[in-house]
């Protein structure tokens, strides 16, 4: 298997109908829900930038963010395990579920920090780490998320363009099936603050 090429839904691994066993409270927000339900009024975002241990630092660190996950989307395996996705036969993209208030911050500010904090322009990788897991990716939820998520990538295309380089490849996918990662993945470089990150943005302002 190519693991820059996505497989079909015919080629992807079946999965299994059981779910991670999770902890019910955030590492780094004591008191806030992993999983839903969440309070109400909340709304909520979905990301793909790379490896999603760097990614959900990026969105706990928010105010006005509730709680993150990091977790396995856009793909066809039904609760993959993390050997699986990386093995190219799920489909499934490396995201971050973001848990947020809007009266506090704004999908668009979500927006500014996806766009600024990695690479859009790399396909199928996110500086080394190679693989149809690591690629940039909106998961709408509405369509709102969809009108703001294709306004800012034009913005952000005309920045990245003056600056020398390629043309975005972030794909802009209405949201699916989230499945949380394992439990020792949810907020890594909070219990691991010397684990790796490999996120790195472009310099480049929206």
């Amino acid at each position: 298997m190519n693991k820059l090429m996505l497989p079909t839904a015919e080629e992807a691994l079946a999965g299994r109908n059981t779910p991670m066993q999770l902890p019910s409270e955030h590492y780094v927000h004591r008191g806030h829900r992993l999983q839903a339900p969440f309070p109400a009024g909340l709304e909520l975002a979905v990301f793909g930038m790379g490896c999603f241990w760097g990614a959900e630092r990026k969105f706990w660190s928010l105010a006005g963010v509730y709680s993150t996950a990091v977790g396995y989307s856009a793909g066809f395996t039904s609760n993959p395990s993390y050997e699986e996705v990386c093995s190219g036969m799920t489909g499934h993209n490396e995201v971050v579920l973001v848990v947020y208030d809007p009266a506090t911050i704004s999908y668009a500010e979500l927006l500014t920090v996806f766009w600024q904090s990695h690479n859009p322009t790399q396909g199928m990788a996110q500086g080394n780490d190679q693989g149809t897991q690591y690629r940039s990716g909106i998961y709408y939820r509405n369509t709102e998320q969809l009108q703001q998520a294709e306004k800012t990538r034009l913005r952000y295309q005309q920045g990245l363009t003056l600056a020398g380089f390629a043309d975005i490849t972030t794909e802009l996918v209405e949201a699916a099936e989230f499945y949380y990662a394992e439990h020792y993945h949810q907020q890594y470089l909070a219990k691991n603050p010397a684990g790796y990150c490999g996120l790195g943005g472009t310099g480049v302002s929206l």
